[in-house]
């Protein structure tokens, strides 16, 4: 099963608006382990610059000025995608960039049934919780440590990581490593590795005491489940 997460930068929040996307990352699963094989670039997006923009991803007009046009990079995007399933945090905002691209070349759009949203798979399991990327890396104790601005496809590795969390899958740290380099599979003669650090709890200390209040007033003070809940 293949499966490519993908990430883009833009220049705004809508291409209605003649936004623009100015980076596209991408990173190759397959049965939900990475692969190695990625997808980045850079483009021109025939626009300023917003400085609202600018402070999000930290890419500026003048270093966008000399990379290609989407034009010229679509044929090698669709091949790195093919037919597979798209995993993507927040799928409309993503797809509907490509889509705006893809239609100012008279090209078929990218269909919304290959998306897997990653906010959806979050809002199924973790009900009540913020759902921005940061927020949900966070809550499965994923390495933030580079991302200091955002970028397409730092952000697709780690929507990969927070993806196989969601899922259950089973190579917990994500590492892009070349195609070449050996790959290590399951051995069940090796000892389970133990995170270094335990998830945080799902519930708040305000929600455990409000199901120990509900137990009590239910069931009655000597119920066991309200010995459990106050624990």
């Amino acid at each position: 099963m293949r499966e490519v997460v993908l990430d883009t930068e833009t220049t705004g929040l809508d291409p209605a608006d003649g936004h623009r996307i100015i980076e596209i990352g991408c990173v190759e699963l397959n049965d939900h382990f990475p692969t190695g094989r990625t997808y980045q670039v850079y483009l021109n997006p025939e626009r300023d610059m917003p400085a609202e923009a600018e402070r999000v991803h930290g890419i500026t007009g003048a270093f966008l000025a000399d990379k290609p046009l989407f034009a010229a990079v679509v044929d090698s995007l669709l091949e790195f995608l093919g037919d597979a399933a798209l995993v993507i945090h927040n799928a409309g905002f993503d797809l509907r960039f490509l889509n705006a691209e893809l239609a100012r070349l008279g090209k078929e759009p990218l269909s919304p049934a290959r998306a897997i949203d990653t906010i959806e798979i979050a809002k199924a399991k973790l009900p009540g919780v913020r759902y921005s990327l940061d927020e949900l890396c966070k809550r499965f104790a994923i390495d933030l440590s580079a991302r200091d601005k955002h970028g397409a496809l730092l952000d697709a590795s780690l929507t990969a990581q927070l993806y196989l969390e969601l899922v259950g899958g089973r190579q917990k740290k994500l590492l892009l490593a070349p195609a070449d380099e050996a790959v290590v599979v399951f051995d069940e003669n090796r000892p389970a590795r133990l995170r270094p650090e335990p998830l945080l709890p799902l519930l708040t200390a305000a929600e455990r005491e409000a199901h120990a209040a509900f137990l009590r007033k239910e069931l009655g003070e000597a119920a066991v489940w309200s010995l459990y809940a106050s624990g």
